[in-house]
């Protein structure tokens, strides 16, 4: 197969979920499969998409760089700005009939504005000390149909700041949604028993970002370990799943889950940011504590420096723990001053190949004891400590 640089480098592009670029990648991941003589499927899904047919943002008569945030309100609206620093009841009540400018927006916060009779809402992201200006283009999750919106606007970090005394501003925000489509990739390694272990990695990009790190690293991965494993004689079989529309909200993973029976799933594997020159490595077991421990053994016997976490971590993971199969979720975490993600800086420059075949070493040597075993070593068992974690982080519960 080819080697990591050149993927990295086939693939040095944005890759947005539903886009263009993304059935590109998808289509590339699974020519590389086929490549290697495994056959690879291509499942499609549905998502919304977004068009902004007009969008603007003045503040105090100077317009300010600005794009659309999806999925809220369309229409013009005027008032007075507010920068909103805390979410208590005093702050909250001050947004009626304002504008305001909040630090992040999630679908909570976003109905409480709506609700409390904010006028419309800015939100900012990027970075105040990078000497570029670039917005990423962001939606509100989860909002139905029904529901009232309010037009909103992402602005630059550096433009926030300067923002944050207030002032008069007017928002002028047009945009439609279609149904888009997306992709799942998939490769089935059959084993003796019906079980099987799913790995999970997805291949979409931000709107900013070609996505290097964050994960073409974890699709590369998988493409190693499936012509690894190929080779070999399996207990448990294996299927590798590269997801599309993660970025927008566990897309492509739910989709899945939705479409496919899971009992046969005694665990997914997720590789979400592998292979970075800097940081450390670190496996999120959300499942009970037992896989911990098992990762520790392992990783002590192959003398591998490795973090063990009982937890979640926000990636498609969460997807499958929610639906009750046991996931182990690896991560190289690198300093954001070292490897940012979701921004212009996302790149082949901060990947180590000598790093990310160590990374996939192990997982292989992990995964091997694993499809090997007469009896499954893992409980299929996920304890009510991370069923709350899974209800806050899908916002079940605060």
């Amino acid at each position: 197969m080819k080697k990591i640089t050149e993927i990295l480098a086939d693939t040095a592009y944005v890759r947005t979920g539903g886009s263009g670029e993304e059935l590109r990648c998808a289509e590339y991941i699974a020519a590389q499969c086929e490549a290697m003589g495994l056959a690879a499927s291509m499942e499609p899904f549905e998502l919304p998409m977004y068009t902004v047919t007009e969008v603007s943002l003045t503040v105090n008569g100077r317009s300010i760089p600005c794009k659309g945030l999806y999925n809220t309100g369309s229409g013009r609206v005027m008032g007075e700005l507010y920068y909103l620093t805390n979410t208590d009841a005093c702050s909250m009540a001050k947004c009626r009939n304002k504008i305001v400018l909040v630090d992040a927006l999630g679908p909570k916060r976003y109905r409480d504005l709506v609700a409390g009779g904010a006028l419309g809402v800015i939100t900012y992201n990027g970075d105040v000390n990078h000497p570029h200006r670039d917005i990423d283009q962001r939606e509100v999750r989860e909002l139905t149909a029904e529901e009232s919106r309010i037009p909103g606007v992402i602005i630059n970090a550096k433009d926030a700041v300067a923002l944050a005394e207030g002032g008069m501003a007017e928002i002028l925000l047009s945009q439609e949604t279609a149904a888009g489509c997306s992709h799942n990739v998939m490769v089935d390694l059959p084993g003796e028993a019906e079980e099987m272990i799913l790995f999970s990695a997805h291949y979409d990009s931000t709107s900013l970002s070609q996505g290097a790190y964050d994960n073409m690293s974890g699709c590369i991965a998988q493409l190693y370990l499936a012509e690894y494993f190929a080779a070999m004689p399996r207990h448990y079989g294996i299927r590798f799943l590269w997801c599309g529309a993660e970025e927008r909200g566990l897309l492509g993973s739910k989709a899945y889950c939705a479409a496919h029976d899971l009992s046969k799933l005694v665990l997914n594997i997720n590789l979400d940011m592998l292979g970075c020159i800097m940081g450390k490595f670190t496996a999120f077991a959300t499942c009970n504590e037992k896989a911990k421990h098992y990762l520790e053994c392992v990783a002590a016997e192959e003398g591998f420096g490795l973090e063990s976490k009982f937890g979640i971590r926000s990636s498609d993971s969460n997807s499958f723990a929610d639906q009750g199969v046991p996931a182990i979720s690896f991560v190289r975490y690198a300093p954001a001053t070292a490897a940012p993600i979701h921004n212009r800086y996302d790149t082949a420059a901060v990947m180590s190949e000598e790093r990310l075949l160590g990374d996939i070493g192990f997982i292989a040597a992990f995964t091997r004891r694993l499809v090997g075993a007469k009896q499954f070593p893992l409980d299929r068992e996920i304890p009510p400590s991370i069923r709350e974690e899974l209800d806050a982080y899908f916002r079940r519960r605060s």
